[in-house]
């Protein structure tokens, strides 16, 4: 097995520990941040464990991490202890951490692990995308009429995801990280999110790339901290962004 994917297994391991014990605690402490968004003791003390355990690695990586910040070196673990915190201090089972490694600016491997559902995810940068051990690939889906497409909040998208919505076969909302591996196992072919950083991002990115679909913010341009990010089986990219454009 790849070292990187060996070891980014292991920080996942470590994450669902702490994760999976404090879910639906009835004294589990919750915060809320500047920017309105929820945090817990379990999202701290998961990035705590990451950051501790790469530090006694020897592997002289940097970490950047959504409660903990950070800068992006030669080489860089990126880290949402847990994504989907709002499903999370609901009780809702669909949340995850998040990892992946940068190296010279280059995602080359990730873990989305979403222990709740009992499902994990990764991705090695020209080794595939895989779904609990099996290779996963998106769908063959060519017209928007026939697709599944999927957002995590409807209020947050631009107008033309109302038009997108209205002439695909199906909308759903299964949300965050979710509704991104479901378009690399083939079973969604387009979903969006709002305006997100690197760290929400930058593993289902690299899983969707691997699994043969495209990323992207709604204009079509590579993803980019703050923006709206877009991810499809590839065959539809161009009709979803000329949709949300409009």
């Amino acid at each position: 097995m790849n070292g990187d994917l060996a070891f980014a297994l292991t920080l996942a391991d470590e994450a669902d520990a702490i994760t999976l014990e404090r879910f639906r605690a009835t004294d589990l402490h919750v915060e809320t941040k500047p920017d309105l968004s929820p945090v817990t003791e379990a999202d701290r003390s998961a990035e705590a464990r990451i950051r501790a355990l790469v530090a006694e690695s020897g592997r002289t990586e940097d970490v950047l991490g959504e409660e903990e910040g950070g800068t992006v070196g030669a080489a860089t673990w990126i880290v949402d202890p847990i994504d989907g915190t709002k499903n999370y201090v609901r009780g809702v089972p669909v949340w995850a951490t998040l990892l992946a490694l940068a190296r010279d600016g280059d995602l080359v491997v990730s873990v989305v692990s979403a222990p709740a559902l009992g499902r994990r995810w990764w991705g090695v940068r020209g080794g595939g995308a895989f779904a609990d051990g099996e290779r996963c690939t998106v769908s063959g889906v060519e017209r928007i009429e026939d697709s599944v497409v999927c957002t995590t909040a409807a209020r947050e998208m631009p107008p033309g995801w109302r038009e997108l919505s209205r002439q695909a076969w199906a909308e759903r909302g299964f949300g965050d990280f979710w509704q991104h591996c479901l378009v690399a196992e083939g079973s969604v072919d387009v979903a969006t999110d709002g305006a997100l950083q690197l760290w929400d991002y930058a593993a289902v990115q690299l899983l969707v790339e691997e699994a043969g679909g495209r990323c992207s913010t709604f204009d079509g341009e590579p993803p980019r901290p703050g923006a709206g990010f877009l991810t499809s089986n590839g065959l539809l990219h161009a009709a979803a962004v000329s949709l949300l454009k409009a």
